[in-house]
């Protein structure tokens, strides 16, 4: 009975961790399966966190993590942070929990609020990557991204060019309605002091700006109201991200009984609603966010990082030929320790036609034509 009842216990041990390892396989596999791509249990694995899951260069961000975690056999997790500090620090929590091997931080509005999110990914070792805008305090690896304030100088300086075109070649006296972003967002404040910067230059132009807050209601409501204000004194309608925000001003605009055409908007961020009124000639100028290619680098860069390989410095230049990102030097991140990849972003139809390939706007069109 002893020598038996040592077999049976032999057996039942053996396959108790038969079981064990079945069961944290297939926990294995489901993790990788959920919302990742590409790749296996053994792995890097990121996690992403979004803000506007729905908005298309959202979706843009999506599409260049996923297609570059394809490409170099890795994972990455998307969790929708509903643009809720909360929420995502809780889904920086989880990544801590889960052992990520890194975080990519896709945007949200209050870029202090998520530091201390921030400062714990830093503590567990986690390297972080940022889009769109940068976390306002820790260390992000790289902030990869276009120069929000030089981008929206360079959109100014198009949407002052319309002006004059307007005008004989002068700039009247006369109101610029300006549609804003949410006032604590540092991507807002980054924009409007790329648009003051240029139109400071020109005092005869009064400044009447509203809160569009990132979606065509608000926007509409404020160029309505300004319009019914102003009257006859409008020059001009300055958008500052027409991707979301433009229809909507247009839409005030036509209600108001006027053409689009005649107020020259611009402003950064195109998107697939910025690349229709270019076409329909409802807005004159816009500059490109290069936001694919900086989410296909931020997975790079972490892969690089993990793999223990070079990855760009301070004081370096990235270039690659006939792409239209390039050159992107690598600077300070003025919002937060680590580097900065300032991406090149060409105004459009300025510097390169509507119908660019390289704009995500064509290339990923599948995505908002269906």
């Amino acid at each position: 009975m002893k020598k038996r009842g040592s077999g049976w216990a032999v057996l039942v041990l053996v396959l108790a961790l038969f079981v064990v390892v079945v069961v944290a396989a297939c926990g294995s596999d489901e993790t990788a399966t959920g919302d990742a791509t590409g790749g296996t249990q053994e792995d890097l694995n990121y996690v992403m966190a979004v803000h506007y899951p729905t908005a298309p260069f959202q979706q843009a961000f999506r599409a260049g993590a996923l297609e570059k975690a394809e490409e170099l056999g890795v994972s990455v997790e998307i969790r929708d942070g509903q643009d809720d500090s909360l929420k995502i620090m809780d889904i920086m929590d989880n990544a801590i929990t889960q052992g990520a091997d890194g975080f990519i931080m896709a945007g949200t509005v209050d870029l202090k609020a998520i530091v201390p999110g921030i400062e714990r990914l830093n503590e567990a070792g986690i390297p972080v990557c940022a889009l769109d805008s940068s976390p306002e305090g820790g260390k992000v690896a790289y902030y990869i991204s276009f120069d929000l304030t030089e981008s929206s100088e360079r959109a100014t300086e198009a949407f002052i060019q319309g002006v004059k075109d307007r005008n004989g070649g002068e700039v009247p006296e006369g109101v610029v309605i300006c549609v804003e972003g949410p006032p604590q967002d540092m991507f807002s404040q980054a924009c409007v002091q790329g648009f003051d910067n240029v139109v400071k230059e020109y005092p005869q132009l009064e400044v009447d700006a509203g809160a569009g807050n990132w979606n065509n209601d608000d926007s509409s409501k404020v160029v309505a109201d300004k319009m019914t204000r102003h009257g006859d004194k409008v020059v001009g309608v300055y958008v500052i991200t027409p991707d979301i925000m433009g229809p909507g001003a247009v839409e005030a605009i036509r209600s108001q009984g006027e053409d689009p055409a005649d107020y020259g908007i611009c402003g950064i961020c195109i998107g697939p609603e910025g690349l229709a009124l270019l076409q329909n000639k409802e807005a004159l100028a816009i500059v490109e966010q290069p936001a694919k290619i900086s989410a296909e680098m931020a997975v790079e860069l972490l892969t690089k990082i993990n793999r223990g390989e070079d990855v760009p410095q301070i004081g370096d230049t990235i270039t690659e030929e006939g792409m239209i990102w390039s050159p992107a030097p690598v600077i300070d991140n003025p919002w937060a320790d680590g580097a900065f990849i300032k991406l090149s972003a060409p105004v459009v139809p300025v510097d390169v036609p509507i119908d660019e390939p390289q704009l995500w706007e064509n290339e990923l069109s599948d995505l908002w034509t269906q």
